[in-house]
């Protein structure tokens, strides 16, 4: 069993209380099933794939919903009436939950499901503010003080 020990970041480390949590329930949430196997692809600088091996399902069986820095992906499959007897069955029928844990300000392009495979295109969108700038670095120069005649003269009336 893997288990690592934060506490001593989590003394002097103000702000990473969601990346620890992370770190430390990774093995809790996907240990054991496998089902459906899947790949994350990086297709860009901002943009990322999810493909899922969902055989068998159709677009009414499958459920995405996005919620803020977490993606569930939900299969259930309907009771349909089997027309002959099965001798093995290798293709699994079972429902699945899969979650995915996404950075901030990821959110899902797209989705689509062809030749057994779910897609899911994602990408990230930093707003404007919170993207970096640079800021150029001018000569200092000499601050002067502005008078205003008029405002001298109406004074001394």
């Amino acid at each position: 069993m893997n288990r690592f020990d934060f506490t001593p970041y989590r003394r002097t480390m103000v702000g990473f209380d969601r990346l620890f949590d992370l770190l430390e329930n990774h093995n809790r949430l996907n240990s054991g099933d496998n089902y459906p196997p899947f790949n994350i692809e990086r297709r860009g600088e901002e943009s990322y794939r999810i493909t899922l091996a969902v055989a068998g399902f159709k677009p009414a069986d499958i459920e995405i919903t996005a919620q803020q820095n977490l993606l569930v992906i939900q299969g259930r499959k309907g009771e349909e009436p089997q027309a002959g007897q099965f001798l093995h069955v290798g293709i699994a029928q079972r429902g699945f939950e899969r979650r995915f844990e996404l950075a901030d300000y990821v959110r899902v392009e797209a989705a689509n499901l062809e030749d057994g495979l779910l897609i899911i295109d994602l990408v990230r969108e930093v707003p404007e503010a919170m993207k970096p700038k640079k800021i150029p670095v001018g000569t200092l120069k000499a601050l002067s003080v502005v008078s205003d005649t008029a405002d001298e003269s109406s004074v001394a009336a």
